[in-house]
């Protein structure tokens, strides 16, 4: 058994060696968007930014009107109202009326074979006359530089897709820890260093800031292929890919902020809608999360007090090198550093979400996503 835990311990440290090399080589060689220069105005394509709300009310109108201060001289706004139940229709008809470049478009009812936001932005962008389209979110607030610099990026860079991670607020330590571990695991699993290599299979898209040219959107027939898909971001990332498109990511962290979840247990029912869409709805894939947690993020800080000797000493090496990448990516989202010791903890939430979202969609067969039952057949099938 102890040649066993050495081993184990061995191999846990060197394959979290090996991740946090990779990250030190790429990861700093991808592009701030708050330092890229800006084009002049007659380099720029014109641009529709196109969101869905539904049941918005709380905080959309200042995430509106800090899209409609973006600095970018042909632009257009197009809002969806998908279903909303509270005021949002009303807050989006009230700013629309004080504002041209502002469309609204309501829709009162969901045609089958459709997620409700899938099928609102796909409304959204057939509205739209912009060459470039940027997909975000109804929460989602951005410095008035942001579109502009983005736009700036993907012309200069000569590609077809540009998303940006955003900074994300999330109230409380454990929520805080759950976040950054959680960008950490989307940074590893994603890889956004590769996105731009044509021979790879890496791809990544976030819903927050998703800016694609409509020309390459359309070709690939829009959010179609994807009409079921709750990962809908990174499901139009790949699809782009797929068809030939070129895509990069930035860090947008110091001009893009949205709200995340307002606690643990919201966050824990938010994510029921992709928890089991994020890994292609597999149980094999949904027992290798549950293990390699368990393993890689639980079990060494356990084994550090457990064992003795080498083995300690492997399991130090490994624990250490966690809380080396959480610190970085810690320092990205402006939160504490101190809140890597809660790493095991964050992993066991992390798991909890595969779970909970895993059990829910086998027991109701579907999911349940702003007060609209999808079917777990239907979302199975859609396939990209």
């Amino acid at each position: 058994m102890d040649r066993l835990l050495f081993w184990l311990g061995v191999a846990t440290a060197g394959s979290i060696l090996l991740l946090t090399i990779e990250l030190l080589r790429y990861r700093p060689r991808l592009a701030r968007l708050r330092d890229v220069p800006l084009l002049a105005e007659a380099e720029l394509p014109s641009a529709s930014i196109v969101f869905a709300a539904r049941d918005e009310a709380r905080g959309i109108e200042p995430a509106l009107r800090s899209l409609l201060r973006q600095d970018l001289p042909l632009l257009q706004v197009i809002a969806v109202d998908d279903r909303s139940t509270d005021g949002t229709g009303e807050i989006l008809d009230r700013v629309a009326a004080g504002e041209p470049r502002l469309t609204v478009v309501h829709v009162t009812d969901l045609p089958a074979g459709w997620l409700g936001k899938n099928h609102a932005l796909h409304l959204g962008a057939a509205r739209a006359t912009g060459e470039l389209l940027l997909f975000t979110d109804a929460d989602v607030v951005m410095a008035p530089e942001t579109l502009r610099r983005a736009a700036s990026h993907l012309v200069r860079e000569g590609v077809d897709h540009v998303t940006a991670g955003p900074h994300v607020d999330m109230p409380g330590w454990l929520l805080k820890t759950f976040g950054v571990f959680f960008g950490l695991m989307f940074t590893a699993f994603s890889r956004p260093w590769k996105a731009r290599d044509p021979r790879s299979r890496s791809h990544v898209g976030i819903g927050a800031f998703n800016l694609v040219r409509a020309e390459t959107y359309r070709r690939v027939g829009g959010h179609r292929p994807i009409a079921l898909r709750p990962d809908d971001d990174m499901k139009l990332a790949k699809l782009l890919k797929k068809n030939g498109g070129t895509q990069d990511f930035v860090n947008g962290a110091d001009m893009i902020r949205v709200e995340w979840y307002h606690s643990v247990r919201e966050a824990v029912r938010g994510l029921r809608k992709n928890g089991f869409a994020g890994i292609d709805y597999r149980l094999s894939m949904v027992l290798l999360v549950v293990v390699s947690q368990l393993l890689f993020f639980v079990w060494p800080f356990i084994a550090v007090f457990a064992t003795e000797g080498w083995t300690r000493g492997a399991y130090g090496v490994a624990v250490g090198l966690m809380l080396f990448l959480f610190a970085g990516t810690a320092r990205e989202q402006r939160a504490p550093m101190w809140l890597g010791v809660a790493i095991p903890l964050a992993s066991l939430l992390f798991i909890t979400v595969v779970l909970n979202a895993t059990f829910y969609a086998l027991r109701h067969r579907g999911i349940e996503w702003r007060g609209t039952h999808y079917p777990l057949d239907e979302l199975r099938g859609n396939r990209v």
